[in-house]
């Protein structure tokens, strides 16, 4: 009865911490000053960096940036994206922008060649990461941004994105991504806003566990070719790290893209994104510990690794507690609000008040990882990629 006990406490603990306590313990972290290299660089904040500059013309010296957009079938918003590419405020002369087409059927890479993109790849179909790798390998910049196609950059979000790169221990960067347009039940533009803010903090202490599909950027020289189950989203911030480079976010670099309209929508877009974490989290060695700061260590288990666990945490502690049933209030209370929890997500589908929707879209968001885990088991590593329903 004693490993039941046990098994309890920890698995309850664990969820508590992962989604309440982690930020609470970064806050106190920041707090108390122990901020690394991601918030300072050589004892300076990085607003106290001279930028470089030129002895003759007395102008910043600004680095080149290849701006790379993977693309599958995007002739509805590539003419666009492109023209939004070229309008960012940044030297044209040192902008090269890129698009990568994974095998289009339709009029993308036309489009995109009409449209005015310096470089326009025809990829056979292999998938968003075999083609950014195409990209990277045929980009001049000096720096690699990456966005969706469907995201649309504010003009000065290059600008802002790569001033964190004066820093040379620096080798990854990503903005901020506000979503926009009718939920329809989907509250992962609530859920980013307290995402973001975390990212904030761990900026500011270690470097990000965790990055964004709609904007940031690389150096060339840290590019990592990686497998089509890998994501530069998830891959590259501890990869980086291994290599001694930190991984930041900017908030002032924004995008916006529109939202998934439906929390089924949502769930099919996580479940898709999940079928290769456990190719990173195992095959590319996300849990060997040898390389990480202890501070980024501590974050990447605790906002990483444990939430990947929060499914069979939630099991765990829901079995745990029918056994446990009988032996005070306080287990009877503990089962009652799991199962309201259950309750409320079911409720929401047709009851939209909010604490029915944040129910739902917890149980869903949580039970995505499972299935992702599920379907990596039936059909093998991912392939190609497909776009969420009603974001173009």
């Amino acid at each position: 009865m004693i490993v039941v006990y046990i098994l309890f406490w920890l698995s309850a603990a664990l969820l508590f911490f992962t989604h309440i306590g982690y930020p609470i313990a970064l806050w106190l972290l920041e707090f108390i000053g122990l901020g690394g290299r991601a918030g300072k660089v050589r004892g300076k904040k990085l607003s106290d960096i001279p930028p470089p500059i030129d002895p003759d013309t007395e102008e910043e010296i600004l680095p080149t940036v290849s701006l790379v957009i993977a693309a599958y079938n995007e002739e509805v918003v590539i003419e666009a994206k492109v023209r939004n590419a070229l309008e960012l405020d940044y030297p044209r002369e040192l902008l090269q922008v890129i698009v990568a087409s994974d095998g289009s059927s339709d009029r993308t890479v036309e489009m995109a060649k009409e449209a005015g993109a310096d470089l326009v790849l025809d990829l056979p179909r292999g998938g968003k990461i075999a083609a950014q790798n195409a990209a990277a390998e045929a980009a001049t910049g000096a720096l690699l941004a990456f966005s969706d196609a469907n995201s649309t950059w504010e003009p000065t979000a290059l600008s802002e994105l790569i001033e964190p790169f004066r820093d040379d221990r620096v080798g990854y960067v990503c903005g901020q991504v506000r979503f926009v347009g009718p939920d329809g039940g989907n509250l992962e533009g609530a859920y980013w806003r307290y995402e973001m803010r975390v990212r904030e903090m761990e900026s500011e202490l270690a470097g990000v566990t965790a990055g964004n599909g709609a904007i940031y950027a690389v150096r060339s020289v840290a590019y990592i070719p990686l497998k089509n189950s890998g994501s530069h989203d998830l891959s590259f911030p501890f990869a980086l790290a291994r290599k001694g480079l930190a991984s930041l976010y900017r908030p002032r670099a924004r995008a916006t893209e529109k939202l998934v309209p439906s929390l089924e929508g949502e769930l099919a877009r996580k479940r898709r994104m999940m079928i290769g974490l456990w190719d990173i989290v195992i095959g590319e060695r996300m849990l060997d510990p040898r390389g990480y700061s202890p501070l980024y260590a501590f974050e990447l288990f605790s906002h990483r690794i444990l939430r990947y666990l929060s499914p069979f945490l939630h099991l765990v502690l829901f079995l745990t507690n029918l056994v446990l049933l009988g032996e005070g209030w306080f287990y009877g209370l503990t089962m009652l609000l799991q199962v309201l929890l259950l309750l409320g997500a079911v409720l929401g589908r047709w009851l939209p008040i909010l604490p029915f929707r944040v129910a739902r879209y917890y149980v869903q968001v949580t039970l995505s990882i499972a299935l992702g885990l599920w379907d990596r088991w039936r059909q093998g590593p991912p392939g190609a990629w497909e776009k969420a329903e009603g974001t173009r």
